[in-house]
């Protein structure tokens, strides 16, 4: 008995059937009849039953070949739909994808690419996993998100089970990005253009928590200065921290990005920051597993959406904190 049917067998035998005759499958299937009654008559001897009575020009299947048919008919259906499937997940008619990226980056810099995407594919659904650049960079690795938007450099040490993460990623910067000061109208430091690290010491200062690649990399700058900052408060939310800058509670450093409302206010004063090494925003992928195709239409309208701009500083329109 023959052990495994394969799809051209199916293909042909059910052919057959639906035609009612040879000459007329061989024409459908674009073969010759030869190689039809071949096929058929192997197929009948590796299965040990007669699966066609021939009469005349009239071929119609016995018994066994019509169990036979209900059989092919279904597993040729499945592998129709599921061709069909595949077809429109290529094509992205359907399919699924999830981005890992920050609050800051998902609220300031990727809403148009997020929008173009979701104009250019509405059948893919869409998840945006917003969680600190070094957590999404964790949940690359760990396949639980499709691709990540990050701000670089990341932390040199983050690690997964145990192991090393950044040695497992594709790491691909897209755009600078610049961190300014923003502080009160009438704060001291307002009638100020520029700002180091340094002349920020005295004052007290809002930053993000230990938990994102913002602080790592400020942190890292004041230990290399020898500086040793005043926290008055840290917390997750450039949100926040610009609200209670706006109040009067302390001086921070936040993402150029960030500040174009209040600049164009005038509630805040902005300082360029000079000094701090360049950051940046960047694309991180499996640095082994190619991407979904979802994945990478993401990733190329990602490329071509902010490879050409800076995440940085606008320019003002006038008032307090007007740069140089």
């Amino acid at each position: 008995m023959i052990r495994v049917l394969n799809s051209d067998q199916l293909l042909v035998f059910a052919a057959v059937a639906r035609e009612r005759g040879f000459s007329r499958a061989a024409e459908r299937l674009s073969r010759t009849q030869s190689a039809v009654s071949q096929a058929v008559a192997r197929l009948e001897e590796e299965l040990g039953v007669r699966l066609f009575l021939r009469s005349g020009r009239h071929t119609e299947p016995t018994t066994a070949g019509r169990l036979l048919l209900e059989h092919a008919n279904r597993v040729l259906g499945e592998m129709e739909r599921a061709r069909e499937n595949l077809q429109a997940l290529w094509e992205l008619k359907e399919g699924s994808l999830v981005v890992g990226t920050s609050d800051t980056l998902a609220y300031y810099v990727l809403p148009p690419v997020i929008a173009a995407y979701r104009a250019r594919y509405p059948g893919v659904d869409l998840r945006i996993d917003n969680r600190p650049s070094p957590a999404t960079a964790e949940r690359v690795v760990e396949r639980r998100v499709d691709l990540g938007l990050v701000t670089l450099p990341l932390p040199t040490g983050l690690r997964a089970r145990g192991r090393p993460i950044l040695e497992r990623l594709h790491i691909e910067s897209l755009a600078p990005q610049e961190e300014v000061v923003i502080c009160p109208p009438d704060h001291p430091l307002a009638r100020r253009k520029r700002i180091t690290l340094g002349a920020l010491h005295p004052y007290p200062l809002l930053l993000l928590d230990r938990s994102t690649a913002g602080r790592a990399h400020l942190d890292a700058e004041f230990a290399r200065l020898k500086l040793k900052p005043t926290v008055a408060m840290e917390m997750s939310s450039v949100e926040v921290i610009k609200r209670l800058v706006e109040l009067g509670l302390g001086v921070a450093i936040v993402p150029g990005a960030a500040v174009e409302r209040e600049l164009a206010e005038g509630v805040v004063a902005v300082l360029r920051l000079e000094g701090l090494p360049g950051r940046s925003l960047g694309l991180v992928t499996p640095a082994t597993l190619p991407l979904p195709r979802a994945a990478e239409a993401f990733a190329e309208m990602a490329r071509a959406g902010l490879g050409q701009s800076s995440a940085s500083l606008p320019e003002p329109a006038g008032g307090r904190g007007r740069t140089a």
